[in-house]
């Protein structure tokens, strides 16, 4: 059973994001949290967004459906087929925000209604979209079967605090599916979850990228996540891109020292080691970054020229980005990068 929505007239072509920069207020004046990131998101295909916290990985995919602080100021462009939503007004992205594009959010517990059933806030949407309550009320119990909600029959019901945390998490992607989207944009949809719950709900995004043809964008912070889902990867850190290509070829030979790093943490993750490596340092503040690369403080392999000139995003091979001034040389080697 499929659980997407007839959508009618959709919008055709990837989600492409294209130089978006985020800029907000800090203590020393405005400053680009993010800055220049660039993406797609294609049909099929799961596209991880990873950085460590205050990379600025949320706050990019949540500026893709207009949800950032009102003191921000955001450019760039989000191409939904031709139509830049950043330019489109509120309207337009309200109505874009649950139909072509829906959200999960990372605690379902905040995100739903304590007061309202889970069928009632699905069927909600659904009866947004023209359906009668009857039929609307049936329709949720389909969704709430088709993310792996037992007796949904039964369940549409039941209010929040009756599920637990793993069965939220399942009703909230309930209620992202309930619009018909095209796209989905997961924010650390398992942080929440213990280890069992968390395999559980990744295999289902994935089930319902298959079965309803979507094409998702997942936030996380955890490796183990990305190497369990993720088509493509992108590397995100202190508001910048440095690594982005298909999530094998960057987890397996990563082509910047940063992502090296970050494999290199979590043993399981690493192909040739057993020995977790931690990550040195504290992540760079956005606003406040060093000059030159802003990963040059945390880099044993730093040299000068990385202190002083910021590295371009560019290919390095076919479908490989890195924003290192030596990948070329890493990609050569079976070294990331040059060492002293």
């Amino acid at each position: 059973m499929s659980g997407r929505v007839p959508a009618g007239s959709r919008s055709a072509g990837t989600l492409r994001v294209r130089e978006l920069r985020i800029t907000l207020p800090g203590p020393r004046g405005m400053a680009d949290v993010v800055d220049g990131v660039s993406f797609d998101m294609v049909e099929g295909r799961t596209t991880g967004l990873i950085g460590e916290s205050g990379s600025g990985k949320s706050l990019t995919a949540m500026a893709m459906v207009g949800l950032v602080p009102e003191t921000a100021v955001v450019s760039g462009q989000v191409l939904l087929g031709d139509e830049d939503l950043l330019t489109a007004g509120r309207a337009r992205i309200r109505q874009v925000r649950g139909t072509e594009i829906s959200v999960v959010f990372q605690d379902p517990s905040t995100a739903l209604n304590p007061t309202m059933t889970i069928g009632d806030q699905v069927g909600e949407i659904l009866r947004s979209r023209g359906l009668s309550r009857s039929q609307a009320r049936e329709r949720a119990a389909d969704l709430l079967e088709h993310v792996g909600i037992p007796d949904a029959a039964n369940r549409v019901r039941a209010y929040p605090h009756e599920f637990s945390g793993g069965m939220r998490q399942r009703a909230m992607i309930a209620l992202a599916l309930a619009g018909g989207p095209r796209f989905i944009l997961a924010d650390e949809p398992t942080t929440a979850l213990d280890v069992t719950v968390q395999a559980r709900i990744l295999d289902l995004l994935g089930r319902l990228r298959d079965e309803d043809h979507l094409s998702m964008l997942l936030v996380s912070h955890d490796l183990r996540v990305m190497s369990h889902v993720a088509d493509d990867l992108v590397v995100m850190y202190a508001g910048r891109v440095c690594e982005r290509g298909g999530a094998k070829a960057v987890l397996n030979r990563p082509l910047h020292p940063y992502t090296d790093a970050l494999v290199r943490s979590v043993p399981s993750v690493h192909v040739e080691s057993a020995i977790a490596d931690p990550l040195p340092g504290s992540p760079a503040n956005p606003f406040d970054r060093p000059a030159g690369c802003p990963f040059n403080p945390r880099c044993p392999r730093a040299e000068d020229r990385c202190r002083t000139e910021v590295p371009a995003l560019r290919e390095i091979a076919p479908g490989r980005l890195s924003a290192c001034h030596f990948a070329e040389l890493a990609e050569r080697t079976s070294d990331t990068v040059p060492r002293n």
